[in-house]
């Protein structure tokens, strides 16, 4: 069966909607908050929209701009944030487009988005369901749009946290972000909070992005409609700071007032202290 959340026309609609808002959160800032350090490691409010831009440009085939060579050059893989070869592309983005100015890079922006969204439209259903390289491994190209989508919608989110603006994190664009996140989460409950075998485990949400998650690990972890035990553990917490948890923007103890587990502590603890698995 077609996946839904895949539909290409969707999906492009709701990418374009939301380099859209990308734009809208910086087009008015000065230099000075262009400059602006957010939660990411190193990087400032103009080296997120430049990382977004030169993700963009490279899937239209294009290589990073020269090094200036009157600027000295950075060895990207020395950063300590710099951890794969997907972050060493990006960190190289990110360092050629840094001299610009803010200004600069929207309109540089604004340009690599509009032939983004004229290749997207020129797609038919054959190469979108074509199998390419994406940062989660080979998958279809229409999935590997729901990351890119996934992807933009966190930097939107990292834009709007460092600039101290509040912006709507649900919607439709919101849903199927979040469904791309979601589909890590049972894996990292067992591999980075070790939650053990035969372990039921309820995230409940609210905000937002407000539902009820129920994880089973019987072998390995999933997803369940209910249990036929009571869960071994209960979080609640908002849909905002589990998607920042699990970007590794933030760390749980700065947030221990929105967070109660009931059921085993230590466990609980355990999970919202590792719900990081971003690159």
């Amino acid at each position: 069966m077609t996946d839904p959340t895949l539909d290409r026309t969707e999906l492009t609609t709701l990418l374009s909607e939301q380099w859209d808002a990308i734009a809208a959160l910086v087009a008015d800032i000065d230099e000075t908050q262009w400059r602006a350090p957010t939660s990411l490691p190193g990087w400032t409010v103009f080296d997120v929209v430049a990382h977004v831009a030169g993700t963009e440009s490279w899937l239209l085939g294009e290589r990073p701009p020269p090094h200036d060579p009157t600027i000295a050059k950075t060895d990207v893989r020395t950063l300590p944030h710099v951890r794969n070869e997907t972050a060493v592309l990006n960190e190289i983005w990110v360092d050629r487009l840094r001299p610009m100015s803010g200004a600069r890079l929207l309109a540089e922006f604004g340009e690599t988005i509009e032939r983004r969204r004229k290749a997207l439209a020129a797609m038919g259903e054959q190469e979108w369901a074509a199998l390419t390289q994406s940062p989660i491994g080979q998958v279809s190209y229409g999935r590997f749009m729901r990351v890119r989508l996934f992807d933009c919608w966190m930097h939107e989110l990292d834009l709007a946290d460092a600039l101290g603006v509040r912006v709507e994190e649900g919607g439709r664009r919101g849903e199927l972000a979040f469904a791309e996140f979601l589909g890590s989460i049972p894996r990292v409950v067992v591999k980075k909070g070790g939650a053990p075998d035969g372990s039921r485990i309820t995230f409940a949400l609210t905000g937002s992005l407000a539902r009820t998650l129920h994880i089973e690990v019987a072998g390995r972890a999933g997803y369940v409609d209910s249990f036929d035990e009571p869960a071994t553990v209960e979080i609640h917490l908002p849909s905002a700071l589990f998607v920042r948890l699990g970007g590794g923007r933030t760390s749980a103890d700065e947030h221990l007032d929105e967070i109660a587990i009931s059921g085993d502590e230590e466990l609980g603890q355990r999970l919202v202290h590792n719900l990081a698995f971003t690159i």
